[in-house]
């Protein structure tokens, strides 16, 4: 896989752990503040994953994605 592309993996990878540890946290907070930090990181995982699944799009109609898997 070529690296620019594996960056794109491993950024949705990071998105995954991102809205895993947003519902861990969420789920376990004991406080208003750690709700506003979760659900940043939730937003901000969202956000980054619509990005990320754009270019890897845009990769693959380029004819760039060739997945090993």
């Amino acid at each position: 896989m070529k690296p620019c592309n594996a960056n794109i993996d491993r950024t949705l990878q990071l998105v995954k752990h991102m809205l895993e540890l947003a519902d861990k946290g969420d789920a376990e907070r004991e406080d208003v503040g750690c709700g506003i930090m979760y659900g940043i990181l939730r937003d901000s995982a969202y956000k980054l994953q619509k990005i990320a699944e754009k270019e890897k799009e845009a990769h693959i109609k380029k004819g760039w994605w060739i997945s090993t898997h």
